[in-house]
């Protein structure tokens, strides 16, 4: 999962509670991995706060060969959570930044 969040300020307009227009200013991608058991990889990322990037081939459409690519750039983690459902699997999330996502 991921989105695209870009921060905004509305401009009011004076004697009114009416905007007249938006600033925008920094936009951001955040996003989350979801790895069954864990991954020392992203784990030693998070203890360095090492730089690295994730390209996500993905397909468009069922029984064709057409694919979409996607590329984080500039990605940090950030944060991760563990969860351990009743039947025993374990899931750890990794949240993410990145600085932008490129799709090719």
């Amino acid at each position: 999962m991921f989105r695209v969040v870009t921060e905004r300020e509305d401009v009011r307009a004076i004697g009114s509670n009416e905007r007249v227009d938006v600033i925008f200013g920094l936009r951001t991608v955040r996003g989350e991995l979801v790895v069954r058991s864990a991954s020392l990889a992203l784990d030693a990322l998070l203890d360095n706060r090492g730089k690295f990037q994730i390209v996500a081939n993905l397909k468009r459409t069922e029984g064709t060969d057409d694919v979409r690519t996607l590329s984080f750039d500039d990605c940090f983690v950030e944060g991760k959570g563990f969860q351990l459902d009743a039947h025993g699997s374990a899931a750890t999330t990794y949240a993410f930044s990145a600085t932008r996502i490129r799709e090719g």
